[in-house]
């Protein structure tokens, strides 16, 4: 979803297409085609700021709990990240082009302190997308997060946390280092960023990264 496709409503057909090869088949093709620069990634002018330790390649996805495709690469995406290569340090990271976004972002970052994102990140997929639950502002969230059978009360004190807002403001920082447009798109090393527009599909994407993630210095 581009930066300026906000109606889900509206969105009927999903770009970011599940993968239709094999995850073996697909780390081969991503060893044996080079991608080109300008097409199929770009190269960022200034680096960004990475947190993978020595000899891995930190690699990030983008995305929006309310966006389609997002929701429809989550299966796939989750799929690959388990069979990665070892080299690579895989991680999430909730966008946010206004200021609606940011609920969700507090939502994600919540979970993830009380260490609850193995239990729940796919559940609030399948709340947005099946059972139709906004899940935008702030009273919406704590209320389904009680249904959940999760301390409302200690959530509330991880969304509203110091930890949560400085995790926000680095997440703006690396939206912006690495020029995010769209959403689901992946940023490899703090050097490269691709998405589905310029890979074609998300499935050529994720072959992009396993090559780029071999690129040296």
């Amino acid at each position: 979803m581009k930066r300026r496709e906000f109606s889900v409503s509206t969105a009927t057909a999903v770009a970011a297409s599940a993968l239709t090869l094999p995850l073996s088949s697909m780390h081969a093709q991503a060893q044996a085609r080079a991608f080109k620069e300008g097409k199929d990634y770009i190269k960022l002018k200034k680096p960004a700021a990475t947190d993978a330790p020595a000899g891995k390649v930190e690699v990030i996805e983008f995305f929006w709990y309310s966006c389609p495709h997002c929701n429809a690469f989550e299966p796939t995406f989750e799929a690959w990240a388990k069979a990665a290569p070892a080299n690579m340090v895989i991680r999430r990271v909730p966008v946010a082009f206004n200021a609606t976004f940011v609920p969700q972002q507090k939502l994600y970052f919540a979970l993830e302190a009380m260490n609850l994102l193995p239990k729940l990140h796919t559940t609030v997929f399948r709340a947005v997308h099946v059972e139709r639950k906004a899940l935008n502002k702030d009273e919406a969230i704590f209320e389904w997060i009680g249904q959940q059978g999760v301390d409302v009360a200690k959530f509330k004190e991880a969304y509203n946390s110091f930890n949560t807002a400085n995790l926000l403001r680095k997440a703006g920082q690396l939206q912006e280092a690495y020029q995010v447009e769209g959403v689901p798109s992946m940023g490899v090393g703090g050097k490269y960023y691709t998405d589905g527009t310029m890979a074609g599909n998300m499935q050529s994407v994720l072959q992009v990264v396993e090559y780029l993630a071999t690129l040296k210095a």
